[in-house]
C-alpha cells in the first residue's frame, strides 16, 4: 500500500504535503528534549535538580483552590461573558493604581497569557505585517506572530541595555512594515526590567511611528529591588498581558488577563467568543480569590523566598566562572553567559544534565542573538537544591578544566 504514513517510511505524505507551511517555521521548545532526558534520568534512579522549567514549585495557595473546588460544587459550571465574569474584571482593574487604572471594560480574562496573545494579534495582524521582539526574548511569542500571518523580527538586545528594547532601538529596527513592538518586563529568559522613564520613551516612539506597543506584564508581582511600573502609566493605546500563573501560582489553571485599548473592545469579544466562547468558569472563581488580601500576604512571603534564592544563585554562578552582567530584577531566571567553558550551549546543557543530573535550559531557545553563548538558570527550586546544584557544577567544572 503506497503513501501512508507511516512513521520512519521515506517518501511523501498526502498528509504531510496537506499541512499548513506555517507549522515549518513553528519553532519547538529545545528545553523539552531536556525535560524529557531529566525525567528518563529519574526513572532510572538518578537525583535530577529540575532548573529548566520557568514555573514556580510553590503549591497554589490552599484558598485559591478551595474556591475553585467549592465553585464546582455550586454548580459554577456554565459558560459566562466571552470577556470574563465582571467581578473578577472589576478586581483586577482595581489593581492598577488610580492614576492608570483601566475601566473594566477594558479588561478581558483570558485562557492563560497565550490567551490573550492570540486574541491580540488576531484584532492587529495582517498577513506581512512585521512585530519586533527581543532576542533573547520568551520563544512563543514569535510563533504567535506567526500563527497570524505576521513576521517576527528579532532584535538584538545585549547586556548595556538590559537584554531589553530602547527606543533608540525601536527607531534603528523599525520599517514600512512594522505594525507592533513587543516588550516583557520583567523578561524571560533574562529577568530585566525597562526603566520607567526608558519605558516612556519607547511609548512616545511607538506613538510617533505610528505603531501598537504590546507589552508582557505577567512577572509582575515577581520584583525584587524595586517595583515594576506598569506600561499603563504611559499610555491606554498599549495592550498589557498579565497572568495569575507566575505571581500567583496557578500555572496549570491556565487563567490571565488582558488590558486593551478601547478601540479594541468590541474586536476583542467577538474573538473571545469564536476563538474560546469564555474562560473556565470554576477557574474564574478561583482566580476571584486570589486577589485576596491574606492569599496577597501569602504571596509576598514566596516573593522573598525567590529574592533569597536570586541573592544566592547569581553570586554562586559568577563565582562558578558564568558571566552574569546583569542582576535580574524580576521572575525567577538568570540568563547567564556559558562562553568561557563551550561554544555550543546546548551540548553543554545536554552534558551537564548527563554528567551532573542539573537540567539547564539552552540558549537557542530564546534567540539567535549569541545563542550558543547563554544558558538559563530557573532558581524556582528550593535552597538546599539551588545550592547542591551549585556544588554539583563546581565538581562537573573542575574535572573538565583537569581533562583539559
Amino acid at each position: 500500500m503506497e503513501n501512508c504514513d507511516q512513521p520512519g517510511k521515506p517518501g511523501t505524505s498526502p498528509a504531510l504535503k496537506n499541512q499548513a507551511t506555517r507549522l515549518r517555521d513553528i519553532k519547538p521548545f529545545y528545553v523539552m528534549e531536556i525535560l524529557e532526558r531529566a525525567f528518563a534520568l529519574e526513572r532510572s534512579g538518578r537525583s535530577v535538580i529540575h532548573l529548566e522549567v520557568g514555573e514556580p514549585d510553590f503549591p497554589t495557595p490552599a484558598p485559591v483552590v478551595e474556591a475553585g473546588m467549592r465553585a464546582l460544587r455550586e454548580g459554577k459550571t456554565r459558560y459566562v461573558q466571552a470577556l470574563g465574569i465582571d467581578e473578577l474584571r472589576a478586581r483586577i482593574a482595581a489593581r492598577y493604581p488610580p492614576p492608570c487604572r483601566p475601566p473594566s471594560e477594558r479588561v478581558a480574562v483570558t485562557p492563560g497569557s497565550s490567551g490573550a496573545f492570540q486574541l491580540i494579534f488576531g484584532s492587529l495582524i495582517n498577513a506581512g505585517d512585521e512585530v519586533l521582539l527581543t532576542d533573547p526574548g520568551y520563544p512563543c511569542n514569535a510563533n504567535f506572530v506567526r500563527l497570524y500571518e505576521g513576521k517576527p523580527k528579532l532584535v538584538a538586545c545585549d547586556a548595556t541595555a538590559g537584554y531589553q528594547f530602547t527606543a533608540d532601538a525601536i527607531k534603528t529596527a523599525w520599517t514600512e512594515r512594522t505594525k507592533a513592538v513587543l516588550i516583557g518586563t520583567p523578561s524571560n529568559p533574562t529577568g530585566t526590567s525597562v526603566p520607567p522613564d526608558e519605558m516612556t520613551r519607547i511609548v512616545e516612539t511607538v506613538d510617533r511611528l505610528g505603531g501598537t506597543l504590546i507589552v508582557d506584564e505577567i512577572y509582575h508581582g515577581l520584583t525584587y529591588d524595586s517595583d515594576v511600573r506598569t506600561a499603563l502609566y504611559d499610555s491606554d493605546r498599549a495592550f498589557i498581558v498579565n497572568s495569575f500563573s507566575k505571581y500567583f501560582g496557578m500555572t496549570g489553571w491556565r487563567v490571565g488577563w488582558l488590558v486593551m485599548p478601547s478601540a479594541f473592545i468590541d474586536g476583542i469579544t467577538k474573538l473571545a467568543q469564536n476563538l474560546f466562547i469564555s474562560t473556565s468558569t470554576p477557574v474564574q472563581f478561583a482566580a476571584l480569590r486570589a486577589l485576596e488580601e491574606d492569599v496577597i500576604a501569602e504571596l509576598e512571603r514566596r516573593r522573598n523566598v525567590f529574592r533569597q534564592r536570586r541573592d544566592f544563585l547569581v553570586p554562586a554562578l559568577r563565582e562558578l566562572g558564568f558571566k552574569v552582567p546583569v542582576m535580574p530584577q524580576g521572575a525567577f531566571y538568570v540568563y547567564a553567559d556559558c562562553s568561557a567553558f563551550t561554544g555550543d550551549s546546548y551540548s553543554f546543557a545536554l552534558d551537564v544534565l548527563a554528567s551532573t543530573g542539573v537540567a539547564i535550559a539552552p540558549g537557542k531557545d530564546f534567540g539567535r542573538h549569541r545563542q550558543h553563548e547563554h544558558v538559563r538558570f530557573s532558581y524556582a527550586n528550593t535552597q538546599d537544591m539551588l545550592q547542591q546544584a551549585v556544588e554539583r557544577l563546581a565538581e562537573y567544572l573542575r574535572d573538565k578544566q583537569s581533562a583539559s
